[in-house]
């Protein structure tokens, strides 16, 4: 299994915020659409940086009083981990636990095509590993 059938499980809906908006509207987007992370891309759609919850925790924790007043661009993780359409679900599962992340947003030509979560990965192993216990069923059953 792929990052491509996940995308086609949940749709390759992404929603994204640019460098330059304030952490207020970022996380009224992440609340607003309840997800964990904005994948940050610039005019042109390319992806600069990514904005999770754990960002804004993290910033939170060091200046609460501006925070929401800054721009994401001073928040966000500029070393966005990322795979394509191709990457297999274990390839997903050990970048996200090698660099302890929870979303890999999924580039496909250098365009971003969607994003997966940790738990869209979980699930998708999960799917894998019930279609191979069920076709060994079948085996032995025959």
């Amino acid at each position: 299994m792929h990052a491509d059938h996940i995308l086609k499980a949940k749709g390759g809906a992404v929603f994204t915020v640019s460098a330059d908006a304030l952490i207020a509207e970022a996380v009224a987007s992440l609340n607003r659409h309840r997800i964990g992370a904005l994948v940050v891309t610039d005019q042109n759609g390319a992806v600069v940086g990514i904005l999770s919850e754990r960002d804004v925790v993290r910033h939170l924790g060091a200046d609460a009083s501006t925070l929401l007043a800054r721009k994401v661009s001073d928040c966000m993780t500029s070393k966005v981990i990322t795979a394509d359409r191709n990457t297999s679900v274990a390839e997903l599962m050990e970048r996200m636990t090698q660099s302890r992340i929870r979303h890999i947003p999924i580039l496909q030509h250098g365009e971003l095509v969607g994003i997966v979560s940790i738990g869209d990965v979980v699930k998708g192993k999960i799917e894998q590993t019930e279609q191979e216990a069920s076709a060994l069923r079948e085996y032995i059953a025959s």
